[in-house]
């Protein structure tokens, strides 16, 4: 990747706030960063060990565990040093490409994901029958291939262009993290390109993935709707709700903050907090509390630590 900067480093400004909230919001968050961590990795602990769970739809759960975990440690970290630094938290460039790049990367793999999910539970549900067969143990695993490469180079056809535009004055990031918005204001050229590549890729994947997810989800109220007795269809719908309730919490603020005319520094950089922080932590969350064979296997697994424990 060619370097035309000036700019060694960047300042990260962080989350617009009161100073005396520091030391409150630098426990809140961390707090929640320590659930998002440990709550991911029981689940993917759990799937794992418990051989009732190595079915497509938690094979593909614990691809969102370890997504949502490296999404959280990418972002968080970064987000806590901005609020024990009243100047702000320094970057290197080196760093902050990479940080843009994971950040990218992960959010444009958990919309190919959330996709491929939506998919899942249209067969489960519309095709029970063939379900086993088309979702093979080697269909699920290519799917989640295919999820991760295309996160890689749809991330690497925003960073690229990014960095390629020189660098040479203002090092003040109006944000907590590496984003695009907040980074091409202090590009010393003309951005209006760049901005359109991104806008035209974050429009094209995010629109794509979320109008598929629609269209799963429709066909699969419409196979709800022809199952005769109400318990069968509320079982139906309790094994997709969790799915909608995590779509639409991850959608929701990437909508309003890419894919809006204009971009304002305080809003972009509060509702950035939902997605980046708020759900990784839901996840394990809503597919916990939402799920009785999760909580039956986790209860299992607590039950053997406790029994090890005791020998």
């Amino acid at each position: 990747m060619t370097n035309m900067s000036l700019v060694t480093t960047f300042i990260l400004t962080g989350l617009p706030h009161a100073p005396e909230l520091d030391t409150l919001l630098f426990g809140i968050f961390l707090v929640i960063y320590v659930l998002t961590v440990v709550g991911n990795l029981l689940i993917l602990l759990v799937i794992i060990v418990n051989p009732h769970l190595h079915t497509p739809m938690y094979y593909f759960l614990s691809n969102l565990s370890l997504i949502d975990m490296w999404y959280s440690t990418v972002t968080v970290p970064k987000m806590l040093m901005t609020l024990v630094s009243p100047e702000g938290s320094p970057i290197s460039f080196p760093s902050c490409v990479a940080q843009f790049y994971s950040f990218d990367f992960l959010g444009s793999t958990e919309c190919f994901l959330y996709t491929v999910m939506s998919y899942d539970r249209f067969l489960a549900i519309s095709h029970p029958l063939r379900y086993a067969s088309m979702m093979s143990g080697r269909t699920c695993a290519i799917l989640a291939t295919i999820t991760w490469l295309s996160g890689s180079l749809h991330s690497a056809a925003q960073t690229t262009p990014t960095f390629r535009l020189p660098f040479c004055g203002p090092n003040q990031i109006q944000h907590y993290i590496c984003d695009a918005p907040a980074i091409l204001k202090l590009a010393c050229a003309d951005t209006s390109t760049v901005e359109m590549v991104i806008f035209v890729n974050i429009g094209m994947v995010a629109l794509g993935c979320f109008f598929l997810i629609v269209l799963s989800y429709v066909s699969i109220v419409h196979s709800i709707l022809k199952i005769r007795t109400s318990e069968g269809r509320w079982r139906a719908f309790q094994t997709c709700a969790s799915h909608c309730i995590v779509v639409l919490c991850f959608y929701g603020p990437l909508v309003f903050i890419y894919l809006r005319p204009g971009s304002k520094e305080v809003v972009d950089r509060i509702v950035a907090v939902f997605y980046t922080v708020m759900t990784p932590l839901l996840n394990p969350v809503v597919y916990t509390l939402r799920n009785k064979e999760v909580k039956k296997a986790l209860l299992k697994l607590k039950g053997k630590v406790i029994y090890s424990q005791s020998k």
